[in-house]
């Protein structure tokens, strides 16, 4: 045939419809063997090259599936994750690992939102989806979540990273999924952890292993849901301590190493403490970073701990104590649940708690 072959030709020579077709496309096993071998063979004779348009007219579905960021800060071999296969919430856990150094190879820094977003892409790879990124840098109207929400099946977001209202709406016309931050009785998906658990035990070992002395504390964003978790678990633990948050010196940043340094600096000019607990990793590292450039040891004047677990935490000098989130099997849990949701749309609101990890490293141990 001279002009291009379409799905409808390919479902004709077949004698089958276009959704029987498209299923042998996306999911060969879901198809009898003889109407599989037909459909592949009338594909190759054709030369039929599927296209995303076509699989949506005869499923009424893109296969496509978004993921929206509010902007980013500066592997196929995973092991299994099923989060659904019980079609129960997982309950967190933590275990506490100590280390003095990290064996093997370093590898590119990976940041928090970058492995969430590696989850993602292996997950919808595995399920047969497409997916969509969005970064709404300077974006306060929302725009590009509303553009992607408008060319996907479902879509995953960061906790208050879109207006409760806009993503109402969009809700009303996709699928939704909510990653980080707690359910706030919405009818929404949800892939979480338990940031102040996490942030009070990291918290408790610190102090368990010297008098804390001085206590400083460097926060997030003021909207940020984890920051404001992982905020109440360090209070918690003071409190169990019997210490005062009075006497603890908070500073706040925005999650950046920037935004870190300069607030280590602070400190600095009016007398470093025993203890920073930053509730990010980058803000940590900017710390020390700050910390050696005036001649503060870490950890021996202070000790510093972060939270996150990202790959520039274990290539620092001291390597750095902190919570190691469960970054890649947030972004595969939230393909899940879509998927889960596109084929049981009915179903209730599911919110799956993944586990942390407390890693104690040489920068929280005062010698």
């Amino acid at each position: 045939m001279s002009r291009k072959a379409t799905v409808y030709d390919v479902a004709e020579r077949a004698g089958v419809s276009i959704a029987t077709v498209s299923r042998v496309l996306r999911q060969p096993d879901a198809v009898r063997p003889a109407t599989r071998e037909r459909v592949l063979d009338t594909v190759s004779e054709l030369g039929y090259v599927p296209s995303g348009s076509a699989r949506g007219l005869a499923e009424r579905r893109t296969g496509v599936l978004g993921l929206y960021f509010p902007g980013f800060d500066a592997s196929e071999d995973a092991p299994a994750l099923d989060v659904l296969a019980e079609g129960q919430p997982t309950r967190p856990s933590f275990t506490v690992e100590q280390r003095t150094a990290d064996a093997g190879v370093p590898q590119p820094t990976m940041l928090f939102l970058d492995e969430v977003l590696r989850g993602a892409e292996l997950e919808a790879w595995k399920q047969g989806f497409v997916l969509m990124i969005g970064v709404g840098r300077d974006d306060p109207g929302r725009e590009t979540v509303r553009d992607i929400a408008g060319r996907v099946d479902g879509l995953m977001v960061l906790a208050r990273s879109v207006p409760d209202d806009v993503l109402a709406r969009l809700a009303r016309r996709i699928p939704v999924v909510v990653l980080s931050g707690p359910a706030r009785g919405d009818s929404y998906d949800h892939v979480t952890v338990d940031n102040a658990e996490a942030m009070a035990e990291l918290t408790r070992l610190v102090f368990a292993q010297a008098d804390p002395g001085g206590i400083a504390y460097l926060g997030g964003p003021a909207d940020s849901p984890d920051g404001a978790q992982r905020w109440d678990g360090f209070a918690a633990a003071v409190a169990e301590a019997g210490l005062a948050l009075d006497d603890v010196t908070v500073l706040r940043g925005d999650f950046t190493r920037a935004s870190g340094h300069a607030a280590a600096q602070t400190l600095i000019v009016g007398g470093a403490p025993a203890v920073l607990v930053a509730a990010n990793d980058q803000m940590a590292l900017g710390a020390i970073d700050a910390f050696r450039s005036a001649g503060i040891r870490v950890p021996e004047d202070v000790r510093v701990t972060g939270f996150d677990g990202i790959e520039a935490a274990a290539l620092s000098r001291p390597a750095l104590t902190t919570v190691r989130q469960p970054m890649i099997d947030l972004g595969r849990a939230a393909v899940q649940l879509l998927s889960r949701r596109l084929e049981q749309p009915d179903a209730e609101p599911m919110t799956v708690r993944l586990p942390l990890q407390i890693i104690v490293r040489e920068s929280s141990q005062r010698p």
